[in-house]
């Protein structure tokens, strides 16, 4: 594999930037790495784990060096999902297949509805997908208490209270939304508003990611080979549960990757997961 080369492409709204790392031999498609809202940096641990393949990666719009031309506050999986069907098209226009984390399986599968002939087999790793859930309202209701608590007291107590939602095991309780959050201090966070509203998970993606209503009746109908991913880690978190749901809407069952929701992460971005045998599993859900 060389050395990943940056491009740009500048689709309506935004200039995406991508990499490239280019297998010098083999017969695979290109495995296309996306996240949202982690950027290209967070895949770079994995990409090395599949020097026999083509990579590619990209910072979505609005987030690390891609940077939006609209003045939109906010960006929606279908926004997403136009932007990976043009970056596809300048890799060549697949099929790829696609390894998807997060948010990023939300945008993934809003693609593979849209444009299946470009996709050969997508891997959806946890997506976030509130709807989904049978306390989808409890859910709905604790993500926007979230996004207000962003606008009105910033970053520190917004993801104060994300944590809670998204690590909490089982269904949402009714009432999360109104009880006391620990102080940001707790965590590591700061405590002080510093005045922005420009956080790329808060501001943009938040609610247009998690409350987005998928087209199963197309993914079920797609030509691409779907497979939801889950943790062997995060079992009852809400991405998990919704993984496992999405799989049912499908009529598929979900694989478990080892590790947790960033299983995939080898400690540069975050959280640590085990990379060398997520990457392994990964690897022979590709093969099929």
């Amino acid at each position: 594999m060389s050395e990943p080369k940056t491009r740009t492409l500048e689709v309506p709204g935004a200039i995406l930037h991508y990499d490239v790392r280019e297998a010098e031999a083999g017969t695979e498609p290109i495995l296309l790495m996306i996240g949202s809202p982690m950027d290209a940096t967070g895949f770079a641990g994995l990409a090395e784990r599949f020097r026999d393949r083509t990579v590619a990666t990209y910072d979505p719009r609005g987030i690390g060096r891609s940077e939006r031309t609209d003045g939109a506050a906010e960006s929606t999986p279908d926004q997403h999902a136009d932007d990976l069907h043009r970056l596809i098209t300048a890799l060549g226009g697949g099929p790829v297949d696609i390894f998807a984390s997060s948010g990023g399986a939300v945008n993934a599968l809003a693609l593979v509805a849209r444009h299946p002939e470009q996709v050969r087999t997508l891997v959806a790793h946890e997506p976030p997908a509130a709807p989904v859930l049978p306390d989808r309202e409890q859910a709905m209701a604790a993500i926007a208490d979230v996004r207000r608590t962003y606008e009105r007291e910033g970053f520190g107590p917004a993801m104060v209270k994300f944590i809670a939602v998204s690590s909490l095991r089982g269904e949402i309780p009714a009432d999360l939304a109104g009880r006391p959050a620990p102080s940001p201090g707790d965590f590591g966070l700061p405590a002080e508003d510093d005045g922005s509203r420009d956080d790329a998970l808060f501001a943009q993606n938040l609610i247009s990611c998690t409350h987005y209503e998928h087209d199963f009746e197309a993914l079920r109908a797609a030509s691409t080979r779907v497979v939801i991913g889950v943790g062997a880690e995060s079992e009852g978190e809400m991405a998990h549960r919704a993984g496992v749901a999405v799989a049912e809407r499908l009529g598929t069952t979900p694989v478990t990757f080892p590790s947790h929701h960033g299983g995939f992460l080898d400690g540069d971005f975050g959280m640590k997961g085990d990379p060398d045998a997520f990457a392994v599993t990964l690897r022979q859900v590709l093969a099929g």
